[in-house]
């Protein structure tokens, strides 16, 4: 984890200065990636931030800045090598990682603004919205595309200088700001300690001497797009090593609302291309809300100013959520009625 003193300035700068401050680091990397530069937009601003570059070549290319993510250079190095197997193996669309001409996959830049370097990676331009809200149709592509990627990277190994973090615990091995965040009455932080350790247990139990390949991790409507009736998948950024049934569940999470349908889609789709994982109902419910414990204690780490000025109220959603997870013994996003 970076911890350079200046890193608490930039963590409250209002995000219009977050933004040109890395706008700045985006075109260095843009320059050392070997791109001609004729337009440099910000795209996303939330946990890392995206650029949108077009160059005088006429095509658009995505310039990523790491400023959440705990991502190193050997972590780039196998979430770029992973993409560029997929997209040789298997027919499910993603973006094509870019090479600096020296054939690095990542360029790291100084940044005063920042307090330090800057890790940038980048890859070519998806076309389309983001989905966001999947719906019956996407979330049961959602589920083929999951099938396919857990089959390839069955067989995929990583190459020399590449690794991938183990996500065989419910925070992802992040540190616990859960334990100690403000805000919270005793009521709530017993919810957040059960919770914590029913999840402890789920995983334990699934993890147990079990076979790891790489998971994407983070396969919701935001790092998905929909274009000419095709799924992409974007953001590799989180991808880990784990359980078919781990991406299932975090894929879960996201789609459980008040409308079933899509999540029973995403499994109808996942069983289109291969059986799906058996596992225990008790153990998958576990991993699912063990999600919102993972949501609840990044937004407590982010750079991003206005998404940690969210973390309170977010801490207060997920209790709620795992009060009625622990009550139930089933996880729903969905307000009770």
């Amino acid at each position: 984890m970076r911890g350079w003193l200046l890193l608490v300035d930039y963590r409250d700068l209002p995000e219009d200065q977050q933004v040109a401050a890395l706008r700045t680091a985006a075109a260095t990397a843009a320059e050392r990636f070997g791109l001609e530069v004729t337009g440099l937009e910000v795209a996303a601003h939330a946990f890392n931030t995206t650029f949108a570059v077009d160059t005088k070549e006429g095509e658009r290319v995505a310039l990523r800045v790491n400023t959440g993510s705990q991502s190193g250079p050997e972590n780039v190095v196998a979430q770029q090598e992973w993409q560029r197997g997929i997209a040789a193996e298997t027919d499910v669309l993603v973006p094509v990682p870019l090479l600096t001409p020296d054939g690095a996959w990542s360029v790291e830049v100084a940044s005063e603004a920042y307090g330090g370097p800057l890790l940038v990676t980048g890859a070519s331009w998806l076309e389309g919205p983001d989905v966001d809200e999947p719906d019956a149709e996407v979330a049961r592509e959602l589920g083929r595309a999951m099938a396919r990627l857990h089959l390839q990277a069955e067989a995929w190994s990583l190459p020399d200088g590449a690794a991938m973090p183990v996500f065989d615990t419910p925070l992802f091995g992040d540190e616990d700001l859960l334990a100690s965040a403000e805000g919270l009455d005793d009521d709530g932080r017993a919810v957040l300690d059960r919770a914590r350790e029913v999840a402890d247990e789920g995983f334990g139990a699934l993890f147990d001497g079990a076979s790891l390949r790489p998971l994407h991790a983070d396969l919701h409507g935001g790092n998905l797009k929909w274009h000419a009736g095709r799924l992409a998948v974007f953001d590799f950024d989180d991808c880990g090593l784990g359980l078919p049934e781990l991406d299932l569940a975090i894929s879960a999470f996201y789609l459980r609302d008040v409308d079933p349908a899509p999540e029973q889609a995403m499994w109808e789709g996942y069983a289109d291309v291969t059986p799906p994982p058996v596992v225990d109902p008790a153990h998958f419910e576990a991993m699912v809300a063990s999600r919102q414990l993972l949501l609840a204690n990044s937004l407590l780490a982010s750079s991003n100013a206005e998404l940690r000025g969210e973390a309170e109220d977010y801490l207060g959603v997920s209790v709620r959520r795992l009060a009625r997870w622990l009550a139930t013994g089933t996880f729903t996003r969905a307000a009770p009625s």
